[in-house]
């Protein structure tokens, strides 16, 4: 009887531990071509099917002596052997964890398979539904990029009978984003200086995390230099060290500088860069009014288009410095209140207006090139950077000449005569009439009023004539002095010639005054004095000049 209830009891054991809704811890002994033989105790011993222990390469993933969950399949593989399957104790054992970790609200790890409507399908051990608004804090807008991520997520819904599982990662990062949030308000003040991570970078400036909390650093409170964008500085990832410039509790605001970490250097820059000191910096922009030299970091000095060379000619900057390049400047302001130091190029050489007296002094000779003309003058270069001004009433003594392009053309090589020199204002006065003597002074030294002299008609203006009484020499003749010796007025023409008698001269003025009229009432004085002392015959009578005087009239 004892023996029969030992073996009851045996039996009894022994099918309970084959229970197919069980799962056995068991111990692989051996793996064949088409099975794995597992040690699942009771002295008995099971087949697993080789496909269900290999992975997508064909390769096992048990190995001899690994212990492994198993349970009991229906029937028998073969004789002796009890059949088990290694995939569906896996898959009770996933839903045992999934479970759990839902109950515990534990977190677990998953892999991303595929974009599905409306989120994503994640492997958990078991696939689960992601969806979209549960994927990140903010929206995100291409799902396909978390293709094969593996992502933490926590299990928000539950179904096991229907086999639904719905998972959140948002909810994790939420509670994440709560707690460092928590910790960062502790520390967080108007001064503290914190470390935070570059989130965001836009053209003003960059958005840093502070843990939990995002703070602005502006682009000016970035460096005490100049910076053109924010990138220059830091980059989406980094991690810097920041100082809280302002914080609003109400509006959630946080304004941190970087730059409030090191000394201003324009504190003591007067002294570091004195007027008149030579200092040596890197060229970092060009203006059409200038290039700005980096002379340290933060320290900026412009070197203005009209201190870069001592000639009045203006140049574009480009064409004298270049970007990257380094050059040696003279200092010639600081303003620290302003940020501001102006330097100098041209500085570093002789100036050369201060000896230019020495070099063409006033009456000298000198020739150049003609460089430009304007409507009051030319621009002649007697050597580089040094140009002189022939002023259009310097052009002749004689012409009126309306523009300097009726004398010189641009290019031409020409002689000029220096009429002053102004050093401060970097000024050269020339003249070329001054190579000839002056018609006009010659003219009014030899001349008189009175003198009858002959004269063509050049033009005719509504009040007079303008007649040239000698080369370069002009005069005018009054409508009033057109006449004949009776008062007749004479219509003046251009190309005509007539006797003028000088009424009027003014040498300051350069103007001379004709008269045809004059001419006339001389010739009638001359004839009465002629009558009166007659030179050839002494009876000539009162009807002889009357004759006379009638045949001169048929004449004209």
């Amino acid at each position: 009887m004892e023996d029969f209830a030992t073996a009851l009891e045996t039996f009894t054991a022994e099918t309970e531990a084959l229970n197919e809704s069980r799962i056995h811890k068991g111990t692989v002994l051996k793996i064949t071509p088409t099975h794995v033989v597992v040690d699942i105790g009771s002295k008995s011993e099971g087949l697993v099917p080789v496909a269900e222990v290999q992975d997508a390469e064909g390769n096992s993933r048990v190995q001899p002596g690994d212990e492994i969950d198993v349970m009991v399949q229906h029937g028998e593989a073969e004789e002796g052997y009890v059949a088990l399957s290694y995939q569906k104790a896996q898959r009770i054992r996933v839903w045992e964890d999934i479970e759990k970790a839902y109950n515990d609200k534990t977190p677990m790890k998953g892999k991303v398979v595929e974009r599905v409507k409306g989120g994503l399908s994640v492997d958990i051990g078991a696939r689960a539904f992601l969806p979209g608004s549960q994927v990140d804090l903010k929206p995100v807008r291409n799902l396909d990029a978390l293709k094969g991520q593996d992502l933490e997520v926590r299990v928000i819904k539950l179904n096991k009978k229907r086999g639904n599982i719905v998972v959140s990662r948002k909810q994790m990062l939420e509670e994440e984003l709560g707690e460092k949030r928590g910790k960062t308000l502790e520390q967080l003040a108007e001064g503290a200086v914190m470390s935070g991570v570059v989130k965001n970078l836009t053209d003003y400036g960059a958005f840093v995390d502070l843990g939990g909390i995002d703070g602005l650093l502006h682009i000016t409170d970035m460096s005490w230099g100049r910076l053109t964008h924010p990138r220059d500085l830091v980059n989406v990832g980094d991690e810097i060290h920041v100082k809280v410039l302002k914080y609003d509790k109400e509006k959630q605001r946080v304004s941190l500088g970087f730059k409030q970490l090191t000394p201003d250097p324009w504190l003591d820059a007067a002294q570091r860069y004195p007027v008149s000191a030579h200092v040596k910096g890197r060229v970092i922009s060009i203006t059409d009014y200038g290039a700005f030299v980096e002379l340290e970091q933060g320290i900026e000095g412009l070197v203005h288009v009209s201190e870069m060379t001592w000639s009045k000619r203006t140049k574009h900057p480009s064409k004298i410095v270049n970007v990257g390049q380094q050059v040696e400047t003279v200092v010639l302001n600081v303003n620290p209140q302003e940020r501001r130091i102006s330097l100098g190029l041209k500085q570093l050489e002789a100036n050369p207006w201060e000896t230019l007296h020495e070099k063409y002094p006033v009456g000298a000779t000198v020739e150049g090139r003609v460089r430009n003309l304007t409507d009051f003058g030319a621009f002649i270069e007697i050597e580089d950077g040094i140009d002189g001004l022939v002023h259009v009433s310097n052009l002749s003594w004689t012409k009126r000449v309306k523009h300097p392009s009726e004398v010189l053309k641009k290019g031409d090589k020409v002689k000029t005569i220096v009429l002053g020199i102004d050093s401060d204002q970097r000024r050269l006065s020339l003249g070329v009439k001054q190579l000839q003597p002056d018609i006009w002074e010659t003219f009014f030294s030899t001349r008189r009023v009175g003198d009858v002299l002959h004269g063509k008609v050049l033009r005719v203006a509504s009040f007079g004539a303008f007649v040239e009484v000698a080369d370069g020499v002009e005069g005018l003749c009054h409508n009033s002095e057109a006449a004949d010796p009776h008062g007749t007025p004479i219509r003046l023409e251009p190309g005509q010639e007539f006797d003028f008698k000088i009424i009027k001269m003014n040498p300051d003025e350069k103007k001379v005054g004709l008269s045809i009229r004059a001419v006339g009432e001389e010739g009638s004085r001359q004839d009465v004095e002629a009558y009166k002392h007659p030179a050839s015959s002494a009876t000539a009578t009162i009807g002889d000049l009357v004759e006379w005087k009638r045949a001169g009239n048929d004449q004209n």
